[in-house]
């Protein structure tokens, strides 16, 4: 039995659930959402409520059962409060400056590196070396903060490079050098 998929999801005042066949519209006040779902699984809207459930008991359908009300609710929360991760470049002369819909990094190579900002993207440079990236798709954000995390991921020898501000680095101790 899900226990995730069996819990129900209170939608907050603003916030509109259409579910129109394999699709469900999820509107708020930050903007409106569409996910596919299997045809499988059933989406009930109630009174403020919306509760997930499915056909039968099979391995497949399990699984998607507590999928599906995890990106629902998922996107639920980006519709009104939003998401966002903050990255940290560490390193000397390592920073970060928005031109524009261009995110461009200095991190060490001979030039410096552009990033595009997606739609539905917003970028934020509050200090030459942090930088927040939000949206109201939490998908979109986490692979936007990983993209930009993997121009230069952190080294484990020094800590040099672009990381999430929670993230800890496992540092690893250098060449030990022979003394005669």
């Amino acid at each position: 039995m899900s226990r995730i998929g069996n819990s129900p999801i209170s939608l907050p005042p603003g916030v509109e659930v259409k579910v129109n066949g394999d699709t469900v519209v999820v509107k708020g006040p930050k903007g409106s959402l569409t996910q596919a779902i299997n045809s499988s699984i059933s989406v009930v809207v109630d009174d403020g409520t919306l509760s997930v459930s499915r056909q039968n008991d099979e391995r497949e359908n399990k699984a998607l059962h507590g999928l599906t009300r995890a990106l629902i609710n998922n996107m639920v929360i980006g519709v009104t409060e939003g998401y966002s991760k903050e990255l940290t470049a560490v390193g000397v002369g390592y920073r970060a400056a928005l031109k524009g819909k261009t995110l461009e990094l200095l991190v060490g190579f001979s030039h410096p590196v552009n990033i595009e900002t997606p739609d539905g993207i917003t970028l934020e440079v509050p200090e030459p070396t942090k930088i927040i990236v939000s949206g109201m798709d939490k998908q979109k954000v986490g692979q936007v903060a990983a993209d930009i995390r993997a121009v230069r991921p952190p080294e484990p020898y020094k800590g040099k490079g672009i990381r999430y501000v929670d993230e800890y680095v496992r540092r690893k101790a250098g060449k030990a050098g022979v003394s005669v």
